[in-house]
C-alpha cells in the first residue's frame, strides 16, 4: 500500500545540531501535538537536553523513543504508567544487548 508523502512527511533532524532541535519542531517531525510531547516529558517517558535558555530539546533518540512509545501505546494498548515500567525494562535489554556485543567482538564469552 503506498503511502501519502502528505501525511507522513520526512522531516530531517541532522547530527550536526548537536542540542537537538525545540519543542515545536520535534513535534511537527513526530506528528504529535506539542503538548502531548510535554506529557511524555512530564511523565519521564522523554528526557530532552537542556538548550542554552532553559528550553528543552530533542534529537534523533528521542525520535526513536516516540516511536517505541507510539508502538506500545497503540499497539498493545498501554496506559502511560505501563509505558514507563515496559520503557525501562526495553532500555535494560537494549543495554545487556550491547554488552553482549561487546564480549562477543573482544573475543570474551
Amino acid at each position: 500500500m503506498p503511502q501519502n508523502p502528505d501525511r507522513y512527511p520526512l522531516v530531517r533532524i541532522t547530527a550536526a545540531r548537536r542540542i537537538g532541535v525545540p519543542l515545536g519542531e520535534f513535534a511537527a517531525a513526530t506528528g504529535l501535538h506539542p503538548d502531548l510531547v510535554r506529557r511524555y516529558v512530564a511523565l519521564g517517558l522523554l528526557e530532552p537536553a537542556t538548550g542554552p535558555a532553559g528550553q528543552p530539546r530533542f534529537d534523533a533518540t528521542h525520535l526513536m523513543r516516540v516511536a517505541r512509545i507510539q508502538r506500545l501505546r497503540f499497539g498493545l494498548g498501554l496506559n502511560y504508567a505501563a509505558l514507563g515500567v515496559v520503557l525501562d525494562l526495553l532500555d535494560r535489554i537494549d543495554r545487556l544487548e550491547a554488552a553482549l556485543a561487546g564480549r562477543a567482538t573482544t573475543g570474551r564469552r
